[in-house]
């Protein structure tokens, strides 16, 4: 299922393009709703072959939102997308009483989230949506690590009932697994990279760089980590948790979101319940992100933690503690 620790790269938005294209022939039922973001979510594939199922309702984002709800009220599967600075940042109150309320068959798929979107800075660097879209009853949370994982999750959110938030990353992402063979169910996570000395669990771009982390961890320091991608934040796999928890004693979240509320705060709560060992956080540190080109990302994600050298180097000083 695993490939060699990202073989190639990969851009989300393009797998989730063609991803759509190839649902929509399978389930005639299923229409896509943009926000003047249709090149760059490449939602426009589907529009191209499925003209009369494509609306773009321009730069109104509590319109898509309300409009996919009518359109699932009328029995469609209903695809809206846009930038996460916008859906969900500026249109919650729909999303929450035109959806979650009447659990209505809406995917909501958002592109540039996290720290990662180029050099529009703080205002468009959404890092509060995992918490805000898993706290809403009815909502389920995915977020896939990367093009096969987007791919394969776009089907698995058709056949989902209800609502559905989908968190892809703007920059191309490394290919983490084989398309013919990778699975993905609701409510599980994939363990990618066994290990009894810790645990790191990631989802989006952070799996990699979580792979990357225990490698280097394995080299400098002969701890041996268990990698697990969380791509689904919730429900999340409380199972594999436990599971994990058991094994190694120490569970790592390693995210591009804040570190409250999101993928740290899902397993805190899960583990709390179920079988409680020390938990690292690793994400934004409730403060806002910077600018950064793209050219600069790597040195950006460094300097807040992210790089795969800051997560070994955290990981290595929590294994030390709990010894």
């Amino acid at each position: 299922m695993l490939l060699s620790e990202g073989k190639t790269s990969l851009d989300m938005r393009s797998a989730y393009g063609d991803s759509l294209v190839e649902a929509g022939l399978k389930y005639p039922q299923l229409v896509c709703v943009g926000a003047d973001t249709t090149d760059s979510l490449k939602t426009k594939k589907f529009g191209n072959k499925f003209p009369e199922r494509f609306f773009n309702v321009g730069i109104a984002e509590a319109n898509l939102v309300s409009v996919a709800a009518g359109l699932a009220m009328a029995g469609k599967i209903a695809f809206a997308s846009t930038y996460a600075a916008f859906l969900p940042g500026r249109c919650l109150d729909q999303i929450r009483n035109a959806i979650c309320f009447p659990n209505l068959d809406v995917k909501l798929v958002v592109s540039h989230a996290g720290l990662t979107v180029g050099p529009d800075g703080a205002s468009h660097q959404q890092i509060e949506d995992l918490a805000t879209m898993r706290a809403i009853p009815n909502m389920k949370v995915l977020v896939p690590s990367d093009a096969i994982s987007a791919k394969k999750l776009v089907i698995t959110s058709v056949c989902t009932k209800g609502p559905v938030y989908m968190r892809l990353a703007r920059p191309p992402s490394e290919v983490l697994y084989d398309d013919s063979t990778a699975e993905f169910s609701l409510g599980k996570g994939n363990l990618l990279r066994d290990g009894d000395d810790a645990t790191l669990i990631g989802c989006g771009l952070m799996v990699f760089a979580s792979l990357k982390a225990a490698g280097i961890l394995r080299e400098k320091h002969s701890i041996n980590c268990r990698v697990i991608d969380m791509f689904t934040v919730k429900p999340i796999d409380d199972e594999l948790l436990e599971r994990a928890a058991k094994d190694t004693g120490l569970l790592v979240s390693v995210e591009e979101h804040n570190i409250f509320g999101g993928l740290g705060g899902s397993v805190a709560e899960s583990v709390s319940s179920r079988y409680p060992v020390p938990i690292e956080r690793i994400g934004v540190s409730d403060v806002f992100g910077e600018s950064a080109r793209d050219e600069e990302l790597e040195l950006l994600l460094d300097d807040y933690g992210l790089s795969p050298t800051r997560v070994a180097k955290k990981v290595a000083e929590a294994v030390k503690k709990r010894k």
